[in-house]
């Protein structure tokens, strides 16, 4: 019901000076005329209000303030969704590198009769390596210990849960990132000894090397959180991702094993040509696009550096395989599809620990120097010294791997475009460079002969006469690449 006029005119607001009594109750002097305290008056009476709300208030604001600090010092360090997004991708990528790209690289160079035996290496080994990862390999490279190795304090991905963190990534995102490298590391290696390896001899000598040689040369050069890092981050070592640790790690190792099993026979006697080139140009496709997650995810994060990581990784490849194809042209008349597949596996190798300090030019720059000495290195040096390295093992990772680890030292530089350290000196980081490849070759070049040798004097090497002329796919696996009917 609508109130009379008289009562609605009784609810109408204060007039100021009523307002003004009832806010400020105290107030008792008005200035004369006007409806308003004097100024001074004033002031003082919202001085005082306010000091009074202040005194209420900042207590209050300590204690909010001291909540919200504990908090964010007990509780978990965030996580990116964007960079895990990545990292999972990322992971997919390295794996799809080895299962299918390199096993069909592989299997595509070895002769009609060895196909399979390539393809279940790969396959056996990346199911090894994941187990052996996961059981004692993390830890062993990923956790402090000395400079050599890592320590025990996570066997068995103890203490690694839902909740665990690594950066800015859930720890079981990196767990799996770095499980992929593990896996494709040992199984580069098979490449030199194909079509004449016991099966049994190849998972226990990946698997003696992956303990040997993989996770100390992991730890000397990714440890590098205080207050003992790895040896060659307290050297100040440019490894992005995998130059020492992956390439000439297993290069090494691949050069060792084709000279103690000796070599195919029918070597230089009879040809022994690759039996499906499309599968090996399929798997070198495989091998490029894989490899954008090798390198840019090796930043372990999505940003700047992964995006040029990307982009460096395109080029030094494709200046590669431009590399490659010329010389082989120029010195057999002919540009192969095995050699530009080749030349774009030895760019990828080039620019891997490179791929996070070098710019675009010095991408191109690194890539023709793969594409050239990796060719060289295949054909020429392999010719010279004699050894069976069957698909080229050492000729590509262990050749591109230094020319990669030593040039990584050069385009860091700020100067040629780099985005190295403002006090890298060009060579002094060379030297330092240089140092890490010598230990590596040493350390896997040790640990490999004397496993092989070890390996050798007990279960034997390598496969009889009958079972390598009659092809491994029989012998050791009882089932033929191809059914003709």
């Amino acid at each position: 019901m609508t109130p009379p006029q008289d009562e609605r005119n009784e609810q109408k607001i204060p007039a100021p000076r009523q307002f003004l009594q009832i806010v400020l109750p105290n107030s008792r002097t008005w200035h004369a005329g006007c409806s308003l305290p004097a100024p001074n008056t004033l002031l003082a009476m919202v001085h005082s209000r306010l000091s009074s709300l202040f005194h209420i208030l900042a207590p209050l604001a300590v204690l909010f303030l001291g909540a919200s600090s504990a908090m964010a010092q007990d509780g978990p360090a965030p996580i990116d969704s964007g960079s895990t997004a990545w990292m999972i991708v990322a992971s997919v990528l390295v794996l799809f590198m080895t299962l299918p790209g390199l096993a069909l690289f592989y299997g595509g160079l070895v002769r009609v009769k060895n196909v399979l035996s390539v393809l279940v290496q790969c396959f056996a080994i990346a199911a090894v390596m994941s187990l052996l990862w996961v059981i004692y390999g993390y830890t062993f490279a990923a956790k402090e210990g000395t400079a050599f190795i890592g320590s025990a304090a996570a066997l068995f991905l103890n203490g690694v849960t839902v909740d665990s963190v690594s950066g800015s990534i859930p720890e079981s995102v990196y767990v799996m990132f770095q499980m992929t490298f593990a896996i494709i590391t040992p199984a580069l290696i098979v490449g030199a000894f194909a079509e004449r390896m016991k099966f049994i001899s190849v998972l226990l000598f990946t698997s003696l090397w992956f303990t040997l040689s993989y996770l100390p040369i992991w730890h000397m050069a990714w440890f590098v959180d205080e207050p003992t890092p790895g040896l060659f981050a307290r050297w100040g070592v440019l490894d992005f991702a995998g130059g020492t640790v992956v390439h000439i790690n297993a290069g090494i190792a691949g050069l060792v094993a084709c000279i103690l099993v000796g070599k195919r026979r029918g070597y230089r006697q009879q040809v022994l040509a690759p039996h499906n080139v499309p599968l090996t140009v399929v798997g070198a496709a495989m091998l490029w696009v894989g490899w954008f997650g090798f390198n840019a995810g090796s930043q372990l994060g999505a940003d700047g550096v992964a995006g040029m990581a990307m982009l460096v990784t395109q080029l030094a490849t494709a200046a590669a395989v431009v590399a490659w194809m010329i010389v082989e042209w120029l010195k057999t008349g002919k540009p192969t599809a095995v050699g530009v597949a080749t030349g774009a596996v030895a760019g990828l190798v080039a620019i891997t620990p490179a791929s996070g300090t070098c710019g675009p030019m010095g991408a191109i720059a690194i890539g023709i120097a793969a594409g050239v000495g990796c060719y060289f290195g295949a054909t020429v040096l392999k010719n010279a010294l004699g050894y069976d390295d069957s698909l080229d093992v050492f000729g590509v990772h262990g050749i591109g791997g230094i020319i990669g680890a030593l040039l990584t030292g050069v385009f860091a530089s700020q100067s040629l475009g780099g985005s190295g350290a403002d006090d890298l000196v060009i060579g002094s980081q060379v030297i330092t460079q240089f140092k890490s490849i010598v230990v590596t070759i040493l350390w896997s070049g040790v640990v490999s002969t004397v496993i092989l040798l070890v390996l050798k004097v007990t279960i034997g090497l390598r496969v009889s006469e009958q079972a390598e002329t009659e092809g491994l796919d029989s012998a050791d696996h009882g089932e033929s690449g191809y059914s003709l009917h």
